[in-house]
C-alpha cells in the first residue's frame, strides 16, 4: 500500500510522523507523496483540512486517516499511542485478520466566487464564511436562483455536514450527520428590527439545491474556505452547492458519528 503522512508540525506530531515511517517500513509499506493510497493526518482537526486540501486534486483516489495529539477531533480515529496497531491494519493485520477498512465518504461544498477579476472555484470539508472587515455587510441570499432575504449583520457561513459541528455549532446550526447530502446556512450575527429582517435560523439545502450570495454594495469582505483566508474587495457573487465530489475516509474499526459528537461535547 502507498502512503503519504502529513503533520502538524509541532515536536510530538514530527516524533510521531518518523515513528510511523519507520513503521511502515518494517511492514513494507510504500511511502508516496505524488499518488498514495491512504494519506494519515497526525495532528488535529486543523492538521487534516490542510491534508485534505494538499490532495484535493486526487480527492476521488484516496482516503484519509487521522490520528490527534491532543482532543479527540471528528476526523481522528487513532490515538498517539495506537500507531503500531494502525500500520498492522492497513498491512491487512490484526485482530481479526485480515483486517480491511471501511471506506466512508462524506459530502463537500462546492463554491463558485465570482469577482470583476475573475471567477475562481473552491471545496470546502468544513465550511465557507463570508464576513465584513470594517462593519456589517449587506448580503443578498438567492435559493435556486430566487431572492430569499437581503442580509445585514457580521457575516454568513455555509457549512457541510461534517463541518456542521465546529463553526456552525456556535452559530447555533445544528449537527448533521454526514449521511445527509447537504449545505447549511448559518448567519453570524444578524441585524434583525423594523427597518432590517433576515431569516434569524439557519437552513438546510439539499443536493439539488443552490444558493447564491450576492454583494450589494461596495465593501471589503474575508473570505475563508475552511482554514484559508482571501482578502476580497471586488465581490460580484458566490454560488455555494453540495459538491459531486466526495471525500474519503478509511475506517478500520467502528467510531460512529454521534459517538464522536458524545465524545468531544459530553464526555
Amino acid at each position: 500500500m502507498r502512503y503519504y503522512v502529513l503533520d502538524r508540525g509541532d515536536q510530538l506530531s514530527i516524533d510521531l510522523s518518523q515513528q510511523f515511517h519507520k513503521l511502515a517500513e518494517e511492514r513494507g509499506l510504500q511511502l508516496d507523496a505524488e499518488t498514495p493510497e491512504i494519506v494519515v493526518s497526525i495532528g488535529g482537526d486543523g492538521t487534516m483540512l490542510h491534508a485534505f486540501h494538499t490532495f484535493i486534486d486526487r480527492i476521488p483516489e484516496l482516503a484519509f486517516v487521522g490520528v490527534h495529539t491532543g482532543h479527540l477531533g471528528f476526523y481522528a480515529d487513532w490515538q498517539c499511542e495506537e500507531l503500531s496497531t494502525l500500520v498492522d491494519y492497513m498491512c491487512g493485520k490484526g485482530d481479526p485478520s485480515p483486517h480491511k477498512p471501511r471506506i466512508v465518504k462524506y459530502p463537500l461544498v462546492e463554491l463558485e466566487i465570482h469577482r470583476k477579476s475573475g471567477t475562481t472555484s473552491h471545496i470546502a470539508l468544513n465550511e465557507f464564511t463570508l464576513k465584513g472587515v470594517e462593519g456589517t455587510v449587506v448580503l443578498q441570499i438567492d435559493i435556486n436562483d430566487e431572492t430569499f432575504e437581503m442580509f445585514r449583520g457580521d457575516g454568513i457561513c455555509i457549512s457541510t455536514p461534517s463541518g456542521s459541528t465546529a463553526y456552525n455549532k456556535s452559530l447555533g446550526g445544528a449537527m448533521v450527520h454526514p449521511s445527509i447530502e447537504a449545505l447549511q446556512i448559518a448567519e453570524i450575527a444578524s441585524i434583525n428590527n423594523r427597518v432590517f429582517r433576515t431569516m434569524g435560523s439557519p437552513l438546510l439545502l439539499p443536493k439539488h439545491h443552490h444558493c447564491d450570495i450576492f454583494s450589494r454594495r461596495e465593501q471589503r469582505l474575508m473570505l475563508t474556505v475552511d482554514h484559508t483566508n482571501y482578502p476580497i474587495d471586488d465581490l460580484i457573487s458566490v454560488r455555494c452547492q453540495v459538491s459531486e465530489k466526495k471525500v474519503s475516509f478509511a475506517r478500520y474499526r467502528p467510531f460512529p458519528f454521534w459517538k464522536r459528537v458524545r465524545s468531544s461535547f459530553l464526555v
